[in-house]
């Protein structure tokens, strides 16, 4: 009985200790990362298919993209096109930089949690799946900066990065761009992180969204 005693109070304070980790981590959401010197952040780039692709690149390649590397470019297992158009920018990056695209890049694959008309009910092994693989993705990579813009593979990433911050294992700054063909509501995947409060820092590109979310920051079209 002691001894059982004993061991609920050690889980009680663990779960204590737990808390109030996450809610200091909910309180440094949106400081920078503490960097005094020059050197590059890893960064894991989230892409989806069709046009959150297309604003991720577009994004990316207005970005200070040497201060941004290695770069770590994640799609869904079933999204091919995603990595090929991510290749073809880290190419014409480095044909004019001269760095091999090895040393500044990496293509990975991502199990998704739940296909386009897949039952819930079938998700919820294909979601186990996906969240033991994103887990060994971010055991494995531990990037200091996330940049995600929509699409549902980022969920458990993002998730298993605020975990980390709890448990003390990584600090990444989680940076969300909502797509801008969400006009009047988020997107199921900016809804859980801002609601959550687990992205860092949070952008829209319509005015009213700002306004009906008073956390998000609204930077204009970036198309």
């Amino acid at each position: 009985m002691a001894s059982f005693t004993f061991l609920l109070a050690i889980f009680i304070i663990a779960i204590t200790a737990f808390i109030i980790r996450a809610f200091y981590v909910i309180l440094q959401s949106g400081k920078p990362l503490e960097r005094t010197d020059a050197k590059p952040l890893s960064t894991l780039v989230v892409l989806g298919s069709g046009g959150h692709t297309a604003e991720m690149l577009n994004l990316l390649s207005a970005l200070h993209k040497n201060r941004l590397m290695p770069r770590f470019y994640v799609a869904a297992a079933t999204d091919s096109m995603s990595l090929i158009k991510a290749r073809v920018l880290e190419n014409s990056l480095n044909e004019k930089s001269g760095i091999p695209v090895g040393e500044t890049a990496k293509f990975i694959q991502i199990y998704r949690s739940r296909e386009v008309g897949q039952s819930y009910m079938t998700s919820i092994g294909t979601t186990l799946i996906a969240i033991a693989h994103a887990f060994l993705i971010m055991i494995r990579l531990r990037p200091h900066v996330i940049l995600c813009d929509g699409p549902g593979t980022c969920i458990p990433l993002c998730i298993i990065a605020f975990l980390f911050k709890v448990l003390g294992i990584r600090w990444s700054s989680i940076f969300y761009i909502e797509s801008i063909a969400r006009v009047k509501r988020l997107s199921l995947s900016g809804f859980l992180l801002y609601e959550l409060k687990i992205a860092d820092q949070f952008f829209v590109q319509w005015p009213q969204l700002q306004r009906k979310y008073a956390r998000a920051q609204y930077v204009g079209c970036l198309m």
